[in-house]
């Protein structure tokens, strides 16, 4: 795993005001590179949310609960958190966040609600968590956090260093996850999920396949990792076309909005956070069929321009991440799929990674808006079917076989 070298800058304990400070970067070829990185205070903490079963949900077809679930812990974490900026990471069937000390009360008791909402609401359990950085960093495992640009105004975290990726497992433990494991609310009152929405139909593949991939770097050095990462990005780059840009899964061919949205009672189930919601469905539906005829009249309501929205959807599409774990959503062509997973292969084959793929033909977008008047929403993808989850299955038993044949 990558542990990228720490900038000059070193936040205080106390700084609320860390993510907002980092400088940014705007070209995601740029996600090993270490002077994007700064170490979190060790003052802060990682949030770590994990559907517990969410294979088994996905085989049952819950595929699209466990994503909106998943988003659901990002929306709720950020409101509870205030105005203060909070990096994050959509992982699928879960995430990962770095909350500030001052936040930390209020992050705990929307944690512990929405755990109580996946059981109540969605009949998942939901294990959620918080680790302070010092404890990592003190095991070696620093939480290094760069500031990706999407779009003006528009930012996703990178984590590296491998504290993220602990805090995770310490979490998933089911023997020692008691230390940092919070408790199931009694009930999910005064969670706020406003800003999360589901209300776009599924991605299709333009080209054949929504190739959803997993790639982690198995040389613990910083350089080694760096290298290993690179070369699988360039790798991908050059298969599905030269463009950075090319395997986006958005594009005005795959946007589809119809009324009522099939997601609609998905995004009422999280938002009504366990009270009756048809007062919410109603409002849902009457706000959907103003958007639905907004986008195909092409009409403009004050300042939601729905051309500029339509562009900025393709800019805030989150199919990017890095969380000491490459994560990609790649629209492409089902040779080129094989052309990238024999890459992989070979790659693995030299001992430089593990990794796991999984292939659909559509893929899911969950939404994260903060204002549409200000070009302030973020666009979560997973492919369909299990996406992330499914990969990561195939990761996970590399990692535990270890170096493939050729390398032992």
């Amino acid at each position: 795993m990558p542990r990228p070298a720490v900038g000059p800058h070193r936040a205080t304990r106390g700084d609320s005001g860390f993510y907002a400070a980092l400088p940014d970067f705007a070209d995601f070829a740029e996600f090993t590179d270490p002077a994007h990185y700064r170490a979190a205070p060790d003052g802060w903490q990682v949030v770590v949310t994990d559907i517990e079963g969410s294979t088994r949900a996905i085989a049952e077809g819950r595929y699209k609960d466990v994503n909106m679930l998943a988003a659901a812990g990002i929306v709720g974490v950020l409101n509870a958190a205030g105005g203060t900026e909070v990096p994050f990471v959509f992982g699928g069937d879960g995430a990962t966040l770095l909350v500030p000390p001052d936040a930390g009360e209020a992050v705990r008791r929307a944690l512990a609600a929405l755990a109580s909402l996946a059981r109540t609401g969605f009949d998942l359990r939901l294990r959620v968590g918080m680790v302070p950085v010092g404890d990592l960093a003190r095991q070696g495992r620093p939480v290094n956090v760069a500031r990706f640009a999407i779009s003006p105004g528009n930012h996703l975290a990178l984590f590296a260093g491998g504290g993220a990726e602990l805090a995770a497992a310490l979490i998933k433990d089911a023997d020692g996850g008691g230390t940092y494991r919070l408790p199931e609310a009694d009930d999910s009152e005064g969670l706020d999920l406003s800003g999360l929405s589901c209300r776009w139909e599924p991605l299709q593949a333009r080209n054949g396949v929504m190739l959803s991939l997993l790639a982690q770097a198995t040389d613990a050095s910083p350089e080694a990792a760096a290298a290993a990462y690179r070369a699988v990005m360039e790798g991908v780059v050059a298969i599905i076309g030269g463009s950075p840009d090319a395997g986006n899964p958005v594009s005005d061919a795959s946007l589809t909005f119809r009324w009522p949205p099939s997601g609609l009672g998905l995004e009422a189930r999280a938002l009504s956070a366990g009270a009756p919601s048809w007062p919410l469905r109603i409002r849902l539906h009457a706000e959907s069929l103003m958007q639905w005829l907004a986008i195909h009249l092409n009409l403009s309501a004050g300042a939601f321009d729905v051309k500029r929205y339509r562009a900025e959807l393709r800019l805030n599409a989150d199919y990017r991440r890095f969380d000491d774990t490459l994560r990609l959503v790649v629209d492409c062509a089902p040779g080129q799929a094989d052309s990238i997973e024999r890459f992989l292969q070979a790659r693995r084959d030299t001992g430089a990674i593990a990794f796991g793929t999984h292939r659909s033909d559509s893929a899911l977008m969950t939404c994260l808006v903060f204002s549409l008047q200000s070009s302030g929403h973020i666009h979560f993808i997973d492919g369909s079917g299990g996406g992330f989850t499914l990969a990561s299955r195939q990761l996970k038993a590399q990692l535990a076989e270890g170096p493939a044949a050729g390398t032992r």
